[in-house]
């Protein structure tokens, strides 16, 4: 049978690392939670008199450190004088220095958001009139690289470590009170401690280079780790560790003095490791509600206690479902795992399913807002995959609850079945030790008198017979062992519940990756909120079409979608002074939430049919993230162009998309 477990474990940790890999490092580095809905001077325009200050709004509060709001000029050299400040509500300013001379300025911000997840990103302006610039921000992201990948890697493993050490107490608990004298268990549920302590330590090291400069350098750097003890999550952090040293009283005595009594004073003892492990995991869990998705946004009263009772009733279902998994894989012979255990645990998973769905229906309603987020937003496709990763969940737990109840009918037929057979081996074993260790004695007795023995007069034969002795011991030990798991295998109803249980296993480590993803996704009902604004500002600029005709400045909108992936967006192309002769041409690029992003190829073309002109092919220069810009741009005459871009978004997948304006 060791044979038989050995892939299979293998199997599952490996599924583990992959899954934990691919899913971590295919997030989003700078998946942030507080999105930029405005700005002044706003993106890409260009102003005619130098601003005294930036101003940048947010769709929630953020944190703010001396560089997180910066002003570059064309060359790269800082404009911006003083600390950033709060203007009011969710928008931050900077000041600028005075006399600043005409080109194109960048703005960039790294902030944190109220739920604890960096934001970063940039964008241009002009005084005058645009520029040539030498500032690149194309790669500057929060949260990414080596570090962030860490970090990522710590949330997950703090929460495994939550689940396991809260889920298998809880089974030993309320299960299976034989457990805690099982081996096995103890050392599952010590290692989900020693890894969520061995977590929260590591994320309290990483977090001020997460949140700042990404470099492994800043890692211990003591001053950045005194500014994270100051802020919300360094304080969650610390509390969590503070709890997990009560945690670690529970275990020792949940392990040590619990499985000593007996009778009324075990009752008594249970009653009160149930009260006082409630508390703790409680506050456990409170540790992240009180820093992350719950504490900020709509309803967090009512949301940091129901993100506290779906943690709970998720470690209790999953971490209960992994002691089981240990229980019937390696609990000893003597100590089996009982029907009556496992038709418990069944009963207290099916009452966790109903308390996480009806507690992640909520959180999903509020993280969303509303049904296209499920399919328009990144947050809202993740969430499908976990609803479809859960239901599944469910399905093959409902096959080990037919496994349980399976076992329950033959219990009883099975004990009658073997009880003779287990009293003639009881009695027939002695037996065959009775006559096999004489045989063997007198073997060496006979070796010890014919003067083969080390000693002739019989004085080797005392460590012989003892090193005899041992052999049988070892032998017959292994025979036991070997007719034990015969037995086992045998045992068709405790083999299915165990096959289903590592089935709900695997499953639930890609729920666990998913579900640590989620948590540092940007909500879909925030996305879409950033949107809104996105296209509220841009409509107010194509409703302002008669003043920028006044001043030459032309802007077309225009959706793409090329099909692959990342292949949605809208490219917009700014042209000034929009009339024959040079002009100046601007292009940007957005998600369909508002944020920039970079695309391999943008070209523009244009063509007057009227007269036949066309198309007069345009290759603009990247600027920076999402903006591409061109000088110079040739119009001959003067009539209703059509402007033709043509997106590029990977080696395969491309879209022209076009638009009429009268240009002159």
């Amino acid at each position: 049978m060791t044979q038989t477990i050995a892939p299979r474990v293998r199997m599952l940790v490996l599924l583990f690392l992959a899954v934990t890999g691919a899913l971590l490092t295919g997030a989003a580095p700078a998946s942030a939670h507080a999105a930029l809905t405005g700005s002044d001077p706003a993106q890409g325009v260009v102003v005619d008199k130098a601003p005294t200050q930036v101003s940048l709004t947010f769709s929630e509060t953020v944190s703010l450190n001396d560089d997180s709001l910066r002003v570059l000029d064309p060359k790269g050299t800082r404009v911006d004088t003083g600390k950033p400040s709060e203007v009011s509500g969710t928008t931050y300013a900077v000041q600028l220095h005075s006399g600043l001379p005409d080109g194109t300025y960048t703005v960039t911000y790294q902030v944190v958001s109220a739920d604890s997840h960096p934001v970063a990103g940039a964008y241009t302006f002009s005084i005058g009139s645009p520029s040539e610039t030498s500032v690149s921000v194309s790669d500057r992201t929060a949260g990414g690289g080596v570090v962030g990948w860490l970090y990522g890697f710590g949330r997950y493993l703090s929460y495994a470590g939550f689940i396991v050490l809260a889920g298998g107490a809880a089974f030993v608990l309320v299960c299976w009170q034989r457990g805690s004298g099982v081996r096995a268990l103890q050392r599952l549920v010590v290692s989900g401690w020693v890894a969520m302590t061995a977590a929260t330590l590591f994320l309290l090291l990483l977090r001020g280079s997460y949140t700042g400069s990404g470099k492994i350098g800043d890692i211990f750097d003591l001053a950045l780790l005194g500014d994270v003890l100051q802020t919300k999550t360094g304080a969650a952090l610390v509390s969590r560790l503070l709890l997990l040293a009560a945690a670690a009283l529970f275990i020792a005595v949940l392990f040590g003095a619990y499985d000593k009594r007996e009778g009324d004073e075990k009752r008594d003892l249970t009653f009160g490791l149930a009260i006082g492990g409630t508390v703790v995991a409680a506050g456990l869990a409170a540790s992240w509600a009180l820093a992350e998705h719950a504490s900020t946004g709509l309803q967090p009263g009512i949301a940091m206690p129901v993100d506290v009772l779906h943690l709970l009733a998720v470690a209790t279902w999953l971490g209960g479902l992994t002691a089981l998994l240990v229980a019937l894989y390696r609990a000893p012979a003597d100590r089996p795992v009982d029907t009556a255990a496992a038709r418990r645990f069944s009963r207290l998973a099916f009452g966790s399913v109903l308390v996480v769905v009806a507690t992640g229906t909520y959180q999903s309603w509020r993280q969303l807002g509303s049904w296209s987020a499920f399919t328009d937003t990144r947050y809202g496709q993740l969430l499908l995959v976990k609803i479809g990763l859960v239901a599944l969940l469910v399905g093959i737990a409902s096959i080990s609850r037919r496994w349980t109840a399976r076992l329950a009918d033959t219990a009883v037929e099975e004990a009658a079945a073997t009880s003779a057979p287990g009293e003639a081996a009881a009695t027939s074993a002695p037996e065959k030790e009775h006559v096999t260790a004489p045989a063997a004695t007198s073997d060496a007795a006979g070796q010890t008198s014919g003067g083969t023995g080390p000693d002739a007069n019989g004085s080797g034969s005392a460590p012989a017979d003892t090193e005899r002795a041992a052999q049988l011991a070892r032998q017959r030990a292994a025979v036991d062992a070997t007719r034990q798991k015969r037995l086992r295998n045998s045992d068709t109803g405790r083999s299915g519940l165990r096959r289903s249980v590592l089935a709900e296993a695997g499953v639930a480590v890609v729920v666990l990756a998913v579900t640590t993803v989620l948590t540092s996704t940007e909500p879909g009902r925030t996305e879409q909120e950033a949107a809104a604004a996105n296209r509220s500002s841009s409509a107010s600029s194509a409703n302002s079409d008669p003043a920028d005709s006044a001043s030459g400045a032309l802007t077309l909108d225009m959706s793409f979608d090329t099909g692959g992936t990342d292949g949605k967006g809208v490219v917009s192309v700014d042209l000034d002074p929009a009339r024959t002769g040079p002009n100046e041409m601007h292009v940007y690029v957005t998600r369909p939430n508002g944020r920039a992003f970079d695309v391999p190829e943008v070209k523009v073309a244009f063509t007057l049919e009227a007269k036949k002109i066309g198309p007069l092919p345009v290759a603009p220069d990247h600027i920076t993230t999402g903006h591409w810009s061109a000088n110079g741009v040739q119009i001959p005459v003067a009539g209703e162009w059509e402007v033709a871009v043509t997106v590029r978004t990977s080696d395969i997948d491309q879209v022209t998309v076009s638009k009429n304006a009268q240009i002159g």
